[in-house]
């Protein structure tokens, strides 16, 4: 298999203008446990082919240099090309939609193509068991962080 994609939705107890800046990399850190990356751009300002860099940050990792495909802030959407050399390319889709002033939307696409043996051994291991997983940490993580930002 060189190739698989799975989409999830969950709410958060939140306005879409606190919850959309959360998907980006300086938004990540206040939520993510132990994320970071590497600035390679010079401003914290995401754009449309902003590019940064991680190391070994999840679905099995190596060093990635992300770019930032579609940011259309209006709408909540954005989409991320995650490239790890010799071993495979994601594509990350977030959109967030609101639902209520006080309640969000929030839809996760991870798409990955191998590009190796070990990227065709990662693709075959990630089935919807592993996504729903990993998506419902997040949703876990917002609900804490949200949490307590109220308190």
């Amino acid at each position: 298999m060189k190739s698989v994609s799975h989409t999830h939705r969950f709410e958060t107890a939140a306005p879409i203008d606190e919850v959309f800046p959360l998907f980006s990399p300086e938004g990540e850190k206040h939520w993510v446990p132990g994320w970071d990356y590497e600035n390679v751009m010079g401003t914290t300002d995401l754009c449309e082919d902003y590019v940064f860099k991680t190391t070994s940050h999840n679905h099995g990792a190596a060093d990635a240099v992300w770019i930032v495909k579609r940011h259309e802030p209006d709408d909540g959407l954005v989409e991320f090309i995650k490239v790890e050399p010799e071993q495979k390319v994601g594509i990350v889709k977030v959109c967030c939609t609101a639902l209520a002033p006080q309640r969000t939307q929030v839809e996760v696409t991870y798409t990955y193509t191998a590009l190796s043996p070990a990227g065709e051994r990662f693709v075959a291991g990630f089935d919807r068991a592993a996504y729903t997983a990993f998506i419902g940490e997040w949703e876990m993580l917002l609900s804490s962080y949200f949490e307590c930002r109220r308190q």
